[in-house]
């Protein structure tokens, strides 16, 4: 959204697509997950009256759009990308098959996965661990809008403390919010790192690339 109430602000698209070839060029790997709530949020959609499974397959399509966006401005910056969807949309991208997906990073493409896990009662960032899982990343970065995690969110509290290390098992313990309890626990259990960003923040992508100390990790 950027600075917009709604949609897709072009200017921060293109931002991330930047902050992208950053890394890409320094010979990572790179695959992406994005959410949609720029252009829709199921769970809001439910609180309204609507059908949980309808609501969660609209929100689906709009991680989608958002993955289309990106691809374009990716493309546009001279790389080479692949959107893998786990719904099936043959006119405008290819499905979800983890194989591929290994294939195309291994060939230096970027690859985009869009619709979540394709099942509903599931969040993005439960579709982003799991993907992560399956083609054995090395860390999974979510980039929000704060910088870490905190003790309280540091946007209500003055006096939240931000946490530059922390284990799972503590997160546990304190009740810490750093994402989709499913999502998290799937870390956990796959011994994968979460690293907590702000995304929003420019150079921070390259500079977790190169090794320094940004955001939260969680191992």
């Amino acid at each position: 959204m950027g600075e917009q109430s709604y949609g897709i602000d072009i200017n921060r698209v293109q931002q991330y697509a930047e902050e992208i070839r950053d890394i890409h060029q320094k010979g990572l790997e790179v695959a992406i997950v994005i959410g949609g709530g720029n252009i829709y949020r199921g769970l809001s959609a439910e609180k309204a009256g609507m059908d949980r499974v309808q609501a969660d397959y609209m929100g689906m399509l709009a991680t989608v759009i958002n993955s289309m966006a990106l691809q374009d401005a990716l493309e546009k910056i001279g790389l080479k990308t692949r959107l893998l969807t786990a719904i099936k949309m043959e006119q405008i991208c290819e499905p979800f098959i983890r194989r591929r997906a290994v294939r195309h990073l291994e060939k230096g493409r970027i690859v985009i996965f869009g619709a979540g896990t394709g099942n509903p009662y599931f969040t993005t960032d439960t579709a982003a661990s799991l993907r992560a899982i399956e083609i054995n990343a090395d860390a999974v970065l979510k980039g929000t809008r704060v910088d870490g995690v905190y003790t309280a969110d540091p946007e209500i509290d003055a006096d939240a403390k931000k946490y530059d290390k922390i284990g799972f098992s503590e997160v546990y313990a304190k009740g810490l919010n750093v994402m989709d309890m499913t999502a998290f626990t799937l870390c956990q259990e796959n011994n994968l790192p979460i690293i907590i960003f702000d995304m929003n923040k420019p150079g921070n992508l390259k500079k977790l690339a190169e090794g320094e100390s940004i955001g939260t990790l969680v191992s």
